[in-house]
């Protein structure tokens, strides 16, 4: 039966009357030409910072090859809608290799008047889209003040007779997203940050589903991924659900030499869920992966431990070896199998592997005595970063914290998979 005009007049009325659905948009960012604010691909921003004011919900950002101090050279963007943002382009957009002929680094300077936030800060409530960071490379050295000129050891305190802030407690990326968001952080490498939370900070509330894959994560103070939540509820099946696979974790130090926090490649809140494989946990001044928040919805699954000094994993105050995880481990799940220790070969370059393993740390001795970890031992960490062994192992009289580590160290350790199948790969 045909609908009659008084039915069919009420629904033109509202379809005409509904606000049209916005469409997403493409933008483009390029440091070495780019000005303005068409951001297109023929007239790119300059900036990431500098198109922030017309984002929403579904936009993508493109970033060309370069080096990217902020707006306004400040070192840090926060972002308030969901958008996806992919860097390590041609500076034409024609190709991307972003951990290799098209890095896109995004970093900052310590003039006393930049920000001292997180890098990227990604925050909403609400989601229209899918969020995605992919193909950063986040750098916090030129963002840290150091001691002197060899920058071998960071500064917390900001110095204004000098002009110098504080290293940045922040990370590289803090992604913080309400109920039913989708997150993806993907193929970046975040390196010489000096947080007391996460390098990578992410926060998801109910149902949230969030991954994490395919980073490189290496020479952090705090926890190189931290897993959070924003759930107040009961039931764990409404917990945010956490992906983490396939990341290379490396030389996460505790907050400074006499901390007693930070320090571990992962951690995990109280209500989350997360599946954990095919990851590298190595190097941590505390352990691989802290559950002392008793977060029971865990599997680690196939992941590789290596080189921490205390733990490998943690809940509670329970402290345990890889191969002890099946009798020790309390809460986590059965698939939690496949998980190994074992020696591997690091390659960042010799002048910075010295440093690292000729630190000093005032509690080393009750460390030693207190380690519960497989392949801890000093002279063993010395053997994977490629330097000879000795007697005493540790030269306690370098003061070292935090040296900063090259991109080309970096990217090194990052370029391939450990025995083929633990940790990141060049994308």
């Amino acid at each position: 039966m045909r609908p009659s005009r008084l039915t069919v007049a009420p629904i033109l009325a509202t379809l005409l009357l509904a606000p049209a659905l916005a469409q997403a948009d493409d933008y483009y960012v390029s440091i070495a030409r780019g000005k303005g604010k068409e951001a297109t691909k023929e007239n790119p921003a300059k900036d990431l910072g500098n198109i922030v004011a017309k984002l929403k919900d579904g936009d993508t950002i493109h970033l060309a090859e370069g080096v990217y101090n902020g707006r306004d050279e400040a070192g840090a963007d926060a972002i308030g809608v969901a958008v996806k943002i992919v860097g390590g382009w041609k500076d034409d957009f024609s190709a991307r290799d972003p951990w290799g002929a098209h890095k896109t680094i995004l970093t900052g300077t310590n003039a006393i008047s930049g920000s001292t936030a997180y890098r990227l800060l990604i925050e909403t409530k609400k989601c229209g889209s899918d969020i995605v960071v992919d193909g950063i490379v986040f750098d916090n050295g030129p963002r840290n003040q150091y001691s002197n000129d060899k920058q071998v050891v960071i500064v917390r305190q900001a110095n204004a007779t000098k002009g110098l802030n504080s290293s940045p407690e922040s990370g590289a990326l803090k992604v913080i997203v309400g109920e039913n968001c989708k997150v993806a952080i993907k193929n970046n490498v975040v390196m010489n940050t000096a947080p007391t939370g996460g390098a990578i900070y992410a926060q998801g509330h109910m149902n949230a589903d969030i991954t994490i894959e395919n980073n490189l994560v290496i020479n952090n103070t705090g926890e190189g991924i931290f897993a959070m939540t924003k759930w107040q509820g009961r039931d764990y099946k409404d917990a945010p659900k956490f992906h983490i696979a396939r990341n290379t974790i490396l030389f996460s130090w505790k907050h400074d030499a006499i901390g007693s926090y930070g320090g571990n490649a992962l951690k995990f809140d109280t209500m989350i869920q997360a599946t954990v494989s095919q990851n590298v946990f190595g190097f941590g001044d505390y352990g691989g992966v802290d559950n002392i928040k008793k977060a029971q919805g865990v599997t680690l699954k196939d992941n590789l431990f290596t080189g921490n000094r205390l733990y490998d994993y943690r809940e509670f105050n329970t402290s345990v070896k890889v191969d002890e995880l099946a009798d020790e481990a309390d809460l986590l799940t059965p698939a939690s199998t496949g998980n190994v220790s074992m020696a591997i070969k690091v390659p960042v370059s010799n002048a910075w592997a010295g440093l690292y393993a000729g630190r000093k740390e005032i509690s080393r001795a009750e460390v030693d005595a207190k380690a519960k970890a497989a392949n801890s031992g000093a002279n063993q960490i010395r053997s994977m970063l490629g330097l000879p062994l000795q007697a005493n192992a540790v030269n306690v009289d370098v003061d070292v914290w935090l040296p900063r580590m090259q991109l080309a160290d970096a990217l090194a350790v990052g370029k391939q998979a450990y025995e083929g199948k633990y940790g990141c790969h060049k994308p």
